[in-house]
């Protein structure tokens, strides 16, 4: 068992997956000498030399557009968008090429390629380095979404995602890089990729969270049980595929429901998992399912970013809301 971080569990989940299969490439900007700027990737090109961990220009359309071509070789690109506002210079390359290309050659032409993006808020950071463009890529056909959330997860998830024949979008949750430490058994084996996970059984409350909302839905499950209030957490981890079965399940026992994300309440992943579960789980729901998340904005300074994202109040006032129903 070996303690880490997020950052370090994703650090070595890499140097696992390129030690495994030579053909896994990694391209990003300052990735290499400097170690990116979260240190995700540092020592891995002392390692591995500059041929596999590849400094590239701030050239994020290009950087996707040259992974697309080293996948079309059978190389194994694992790309670095620097901060999640950074990505959409290559949007045109991720949707146009990356997502279609399986499609478009009759299934014939796989294209293994993990794009990794630190996303969501919480660090203190100017506009373009908090956003969370997640629902954009998880509503397009041809891309795998997925959301880790803590350490353990972080280590396995990076090295599925790269071994996946399908483009992963790989998000990872800036502000608990270096927060708390996990024990993870490196000589264990993980479980399946696109599936969600009960973190935290309850009775009278289903929360949904993904990525870093997940210790906001866990820190207020924790608060209202001092309240008397059990509330059950799922975390996602699988925005698309969505994994509902667990959802469902769920939903079904404790008859109400919870989404929070970091992400623009206004079609973002909540309002698709409030449909589902509405037209699935309609008999056994008490109360509508609520959504707590971003408000319809940009993002905002640095100052003000406590009052945008969720926090314990805003996810306890819709646990108080939905019981009372």
């Amino acid at each position: 068992m070996t303690k880490m971080t997020l950052a370090k569990a994703l650090n070595a989940g890499l140097r696992r997956a390129m030690e495994d299969d030579d053909k896994v490439v990694l391209m990003g900007e300052d990735i290499g000498r400097l170690g990116g700027v979260f240190r995700i990737t540092d020592g891995l090109q002392k390692d591995f030399g500059e041929a596999r961990v590849i400094d590239t220009p701030l050239a994020e359309s290009g950087i996707v557009g040259t992974a697309v071509g080293l996948a079309l070789r059978g190389y194994r690109p694992v790309v670095e968008i620097q901060f999640d506002g950074f990505v959409y210079p290559a949007y045109d390359q991720i949707v146009s090429q990356v997502a279609k290309f399986h499609y478009r050659s009759g299934g014939r032409v796989a294209m293994p390629m993990v794009i990794r993006i630190p996303f969501g808020g919480g660090i203190g950071a100017v506009e373009h380095h908090s956003e969370s463009p997640e629902a954009q890529f998880a509503h397009t056909p041809g891309l795998k979404v997925v959301a880790c959330s803590d350490p353990v997860d972080a280590y396995w998830m990076i090295q599925q995602a790269i071994a996946h024949p399908d483009p992963v979008i790989f998000l990872e949750p800036k502000r608990l890089y270096h927060s708390t430490k996990a024990e993870i058994d490196v000589d264990g084996s993980p479980g399946p990729l696109f599936a969600s996970r009960v973190t935290r059984p309850g009775t009278d409350l289903t929360m949904l969270a993904y990525g870093p909302t997940v210790k906001t839905a866990l820190t207020a499950a924790e608060a209202a049980a001092g309240e008397g209030k059990s509330v059950e957490v799922i975390d996602l981890r699988t925005l698309s595929p969505l994994d509902m079965g667990p959802v469902f399940e769920s939903v079904r026992r404790t008859g109400r429901a919870v989404v929070v994300h970091e992400a623009h309440v206004n079609l973002g992943l909540g309002a698709e998992l409030a449909a589902r579960i509405t037209e699935t789980c309609f008999h056994s729901l008490e109360a509508p399912v609520l959504r707590v998340g971003g408000f319809d904005t940009p993002y905002p300074p640095a100052r003000a970013e406590e009052f945008f994202l969720p926090d314990l109040d805003r996810v306890l006032d819709a646990v108080d809301r939905s019981l009372a129903w």
